[in-house]
């Protein structure tokens, strides 16, 4: 075979090569929205699960105040309560309480992840996360987590009572 044909054949199997990397490329992206889709479900329904929790603690327990949150740190929700001590010669002090669920944006490491912060009178009690791979996303397991948080926080918050 003479040098011109062996040009030619290297030069098609290079396009042929670039063109099965740009399909490759595309499928990945269709993948990767795909991801995106199914994280912004699950988001749906976890920052509605965490909404429901903290609404019911909320009400066994007067004066904290709940609002939704959505920001560039995720979707969730968060309950707070101030509450004062002192007296007797002792100044007045501000006890902060608050319990806070996010679930953090979408990132490429393709994971729901879920934050957990809260404190009880200026102290923090729970400061955790929890993620699932989306491939693997068991979300009954999920809520089963955002329960548990509740359950553990309200535990302790009525030991401090």
């Amino acid at each position: 075979m003479d040098f011109e044909k062996q040009l030619e054949r290297a030069i098609n199997r290079g396009y042929r090569r670039k063109d099965a990397a740009e399909q490759e490329s595309a499928q990945r992206r269709l993948t990767e929205d795909e991801f995106r889709t199914l994280h912004s479900k699950a988001r749906l329904q976890m920052s509605d699960h965490v909404a429901q929790g903290l609404h019911k603690l909320a009400d066994h327990f007067a004066g904290f105040d709940f609002r939704e949150i959505v920001s560039a740190d995720g979707w969730g929700a968060k309950i707070t309560r101030d509450d004062m001590a002192g007296g007797a010669g002792r100044p007045m002090t501000r006890l902060y309480s608050h319990l806070e669920l996010l679930v953090k944006p979408y990132s490429p490491a393709h994971i729901l992840e879920l934050v957990v912060r809260g404190a009880i009178r200026n102290k923090e009690t729970l400061a955790r996360s929890h993620y699932q791979k989306l491939e693997d996303l068991d979300l009954d397991a999920y809520q089963d987590v955002i329960d548990q948080w509740i359950l553990e926080y309200a535990e302790r918050f009525a030991m401090s009572q």
